[in-house]
């Protein structure tokens, strides 16, 4: 999963744990708020994956 920024972008493994896969012009903070938001939303986000591809 990619989360963009106006500064950069990060891209999130989701399995087996969420953990940061790359980045580019994100801070450390922004990046700590990417991973939180990725990990509060995980479920919506493997469902709708699932829906979509058919997982």
């Amino acid at each position: 999963m990619s989360k963009s920024h106006v500064d950069g972008e990060a891209k999130f493994w989701l399995t087996p744990q969420v953990g940061l896969a790359n980045h580019t012009g994100l801070s450390a903070a922004q990046l700590r708020h990417a991973q939180a938001v990725v990990n509060s939303h995980l479920m919506e986000i493997q469902d709708a994956w699932n829906q979509h591809f058919g997982g």
